[in-house]
C-alpha cells in the first residue's frame, strides 16, 4: 500500500488524501477521499457514492489504524446526530453510519501467528520494590537477613533457608525470585564464605541494602544473667559483642551457631535456663524470650551490608548512583594489581572495596629460585566494588583495560547504590 502526496486544497475543500490499492488482478485503482461540508450526491453529503465512501474508509482504517464508528456503540460517544466522527485524524460534522466490512471473503487469507515464546519476565517478577517477590534468606524468622529482605522488597514473601548455599540454590531452581546475602559488617568485616559462593554460583547482584544491627541478649523469662554458663549466636554477632559480653557475663562461654534467630529458637525449643542468645528484639517476641540486655554491640554504628541476587542482571542506568562489583585473577600472581587499580584511578572511578580470597582451584604457586630453593606463594582472587555504572563509557573503558591485564574477569553485577538515610542504633 502506497500513499501519494495530497493535492493543494482550494476553495471550501479540506485536505484530500490519496490511497493506492492493488486488487488481486487487473490495474491499480486510485481511491479519492474528499472531506467537505457541502452535499454532493447522497443525503449524508460526503463522497461521490455510498459504495466508494465505504471502500475508501475501510482502506484508511487498515492503513492508519483508525477507530471507526462501528467499533463502539453510540452511547459511548454521546449518541445522536450531534456526534462528531473522526476519520483519518479529521472530524466530520455528521455521523457516517458506516456498514461493517466483512473481511471473511478477503482474497488473502489471514496468516496464523506463531505462539509467542516465553521470556524471563513471564517466569520471574520484575525487580521492582514493593512487588510480591519470593525472597530467600539464610536463617529463621527473626533473623537480620529477613529484615534486610523486607527493607529491599517490602511485602515480599520471605523464604527461610538453613544455609547460604540453599538460598543460592533456591533462586537457581526457581523456588525463589531473589536471595538476600550479607557480605560485610562495619565491625566484623567481610563474610568470606559468601564471597566464595558469589564466585561458585552464576547469580547476579541486582541491588544492595545497609541494615543497622541492634543486638540484644535474650534468655528464657526469669533467667538471671549471673547464672548463665554460655552465650550462643552467629560468629559475627559474637565478635561484634565481645567486649560487652566480657563485662556482662564473663563466666559464660561463647558458642557459635548458624544464625542469630536460630540461637533464640534453640533456647526456646529446648527450654535452656543457663543459656542466652544474641539476636534481635523481634526474635525475642517470636520465641517468647526475655531481653536481659539491650544494645550490647560494642559499637552503636553497627551496620551490615546485604546484596540482592537474581537469575538475570538488571539494565544499568545513569539516572542514579550505581555500584559495580567484579572479580578477577591473573595467572602470574598479584604483580598486575597496580595496573588494574590504575585503570580506575586514571578515570576518576572511586573504589569502595577490595577483597582478596585464595584461589580454590590453584591455592599455591611454586616459584623456582636458584638462591633459596622453591618458594610457595598463595594465588588470589580479587573482588572489587567501584562507584560507576556499566552504562557509563568510563566504566566500560576501565573494564576493557583491566581485561588486558587479567586472565580471568567476571562482572558480578551493576546495581543501584543504597542511598537511604541511616542513623546509628540506639
Amino acid at each position: 500500500m502506497q500513499a501519494l502526496s495530497p493535492s493543494t486544497p482550494t476553495g471550501n475543500l479540506r485536505p484530500t488524501s490519496y490511497v493506492r490499492t492493488r486488487r488481486p488482478s487487473g490495474p491499480s485503482r486510485i481511491v479519492r477521499c474528499i472531506y467537505r461540508s457541502d452535499p454532493v450526491h447522497f443525503p449524508n453529503g460526503i463522497g461521490a457514492s455510498r459504495a466508494d465512501w465505504q471502500s475508501s474508509c475501510a482502506i484508511l482504517n487498515a492503513s492508519n489504524k483508525i477507530f471507526s464508528h462501528q467499533d463502539q456503540p453510540a452511547e459511548a460517544h454521546g449518541g445522536g446526530s450531534d456526534h462528531v466522527a473522526a476519520v483519518n485524524g479529521h472530524k466530520a460534522a455528521i455521523d457516517l453510519k458506516l456498514v461493517p466490512i466483512d473481511s471473511s471473503n478477503s482474497s488473502a487469507p489471514a496468516v496464523p501467528q506463531p505462539p509467542k515464546p516465553l521470556t524471563i519476565t513471564d517466569l520471574s517478577p520484575a525487580p521492582m520494590h514493593g512487588s510480591r517477590l519470593r525472597v530467600a534468606y539464610q536463617g529463621v524468622p527473626g533473623a537480620y537477613s529477613e529484615a534486610a529482605a523486607g527493607k529491599a522488597y517490602p511485602n515480599c514473601e520471605a523464604i527461610p533457608c538453613d544455609q547460604f548455599e540453599v538460598a543460592f540454590q533456591a533462586v537457581e531452581l526457581w523456588i525463589a525470585d531473589r536471595a538476600v546475602l550479607p557480605v560485610e559488617n562495619s565491625l566484623g568485616g567481610s563474610i568470606h564464605r559468601n564471597y566464595d559462593l558469589l564466585l561458585r554460583h552464576r547469580l547476579h547482584i541486582v541491588g544492595e541494602v545497609q541494615l543497622p544491627v541492634h543486638h540484644c541478649l535474650l534468655a528464657l523469662p526469669g533467667t538471671r544473667m549471673d547464672y548463665l554458663s554460655r552465650v550462643i549466636s552467629h560468629p559475627q554477632a559474637l565478635s561484634q559483642c565481645e567486649h560487652t559480653l566480657t563485662k556482662l557475663c564473663p563466666q559464660a562461654a561463647r558458642e557459635a551457631v548458624d544464625d542469630t534467630a536460630g540461637a533464640a529458637e534453640y533456647i526456646a525449643v529446648n527450654n535452656l535456663r543457663d543459656t542466652a542468645a544474641i539476636a534481635s528484639a523481634r526474635a525475642a517476641k517470636l520465641y517468647g524470650l526475655q531481653v536481659l540486655a539491650d544494645g550490647i554491640q560494642d559499637d552503636s554504628s553497627n551496620v551490615t551490608r546485604f546484596v540482592m541476587l537474581a537469575r538475570e542482571p538488571i539494565i544499568p542506568r545513569t539516572d542514579r548512583p550505581f555500584k559495580t562489583s567484579i572479580v578477577f585473577a591473573h595467572e602470574q600472581g598479584t604483580s598486575v594489581l597496580f595496573k588494574v587499580l590504575s585503570a580506575f584511578a586514571f578515570r576518576n572511578i572511586s573504589l569502595t572495596k577490595i577483597e582478596s580470597r585464595p584461589h580454590r582451584n590453584r591455592p599455591i604457586r611454586l616459584v623456582d629460585d636458584a638462591n633459596v630453593g622453591t618458594a610457595k606463594h598463595f594465588e588470589y582472587m580479587f573482588y572489587i566494588d567501584f562507584e560507576a555504572s556499566l552504562a557509563e563509557v568510563r566504566a566500560q573503558n576501565a573494564l576493557a583495560e583491566v581485561q588486558e591485564f587479567t586472565s580471568f574477569l567476571r562482572v558480578l553485577g551493576s546495581y543501584p547504590m543504597d542511598m537511604t538515610p541511616w542513623s546509628p542504633s540506639a
